[in-house]
């Protein structure tokens, strides 16, 4: 995806003045990983989906997020920004698929106030509000709360940035979960679709490449073993890596949540699979 244009309205963040200056301190949000793959999967009932409508309403059962914050794999930009419109858009950047995926509504509200937060804790990372919510937010987000009831923005990736520049910005950026913000890191930590699509041609929808499926593995025993920082690093696992993650833009959201982990906080895996030779569906919960 080629990165993306932006505008900025003066007018838009004078309106951002009489709102407080800080958000109060709540009770830690989890954070949470979904490898969304294809955007299908908004209208579709498989295993996936219903793991993402069960912790969902496991989230909203024990805790309150006054918003949440997603990393999606598709907003790539010069610079940081920060999404600040109180009705995000909903984008369909998606070509090739059924009408009905285009035809899709998640009314959702954004959260201004909560995206000010973001920029106040990092003075690098720009308001605006271009963009909206892609379809690495609204796609997973339906599933998760389908009555589109808590306020909702994104966070963009500089693309030009090396890894270990997203770990320690999400560091810098933790003291969010304890604001009500509820962090999603939207991707998938094996993406590489030019042998995906290999297999979609072959109609082999559930074969799985040995290196897919070694460094899923390889990801799972960092994150259990808590050694986050040496997720910043993919190639450490070799040839399974850069085949598993042939251009990073679907691994990089992983580091925000891992970036803004504890090592003592509890890992539960919400869904694990490889699909189509080359993409991970694994979707995981901290704390």
């Amino acid at each position: 995806m080629a990165l993306s244009p932006f505008a900025f309205s003066s007018m838009n963040l004078n309106q951002l003045k009489n709102l407080s200056d800080n958000l109060p301190d709540t009770e830690r949000m989890p954070l949470l990983f979904v490898g969304h793959g294809s955007p299908m999967n908004a209208i579709e009932d498989n295993p996936f989906t219903r793991s993402l409508h069960q912790t969902g309403k496991d989230l909203l059962a024990h805790y309150q997020p006054k918003a949440i914050m997603v990393v999606s794999a598709h907003w790539l930009t010069k610079g940081t920004f920060v999404q600040m419109s109180p009705r995000p858009e909903i984008i369909y950047d998606f070509g090739g698929f059924p009408k009905a995926l285009s035809e899709v509504k998640y009314p959702a509200i954004g959260s201004p106030e909560s995206a000010k937060e973001v920029s106040k804790l990092v003075s690098t990372i720009h308001p605006t509000q271009d963009w909206g919510l892609d379809h690495g937010s609204w796609t997973i987000l339906k599933h998760l709360f389908p009555q589109a009831n808590v306020p909702v923005f994104q966070l963009s990736i500089d693309y030009q940035r090396p890894m270990s520049y997203h770990f320690e910005l999400a560091q810098r950026l933790s003291a969010l979960r304890d604001k009500g913000i509820l962090i999603i890191g939207s991707g998938n930590v094996v993406h590489n679709l030019p042998k995906s699509f290999e297999m979609m041609q072959q109609g082999k929808e559930d074969y799985q490449y040995d290196w897919a499926v070694t460094f899923d593995n390889w990801v799972k025993n960092k994150l259990n073993q808590r050694d986050f920082q040496a997720l910043t690093d993919y190639t450490q696992a070799g040839q399974a890596g850069t085949l598993s993650v042939p251009t990073p833009d679907h691994y990089i959201p992983l580091l925000y949540n891992v970036g803004m982990a504890s090592a003592k906080e509890t890992i539960t895996t919400v869904h694990e699979s490889v699909v189509l030779g080359g993409i991970s569906m694994r979707t995981f919960r901290i704390g």
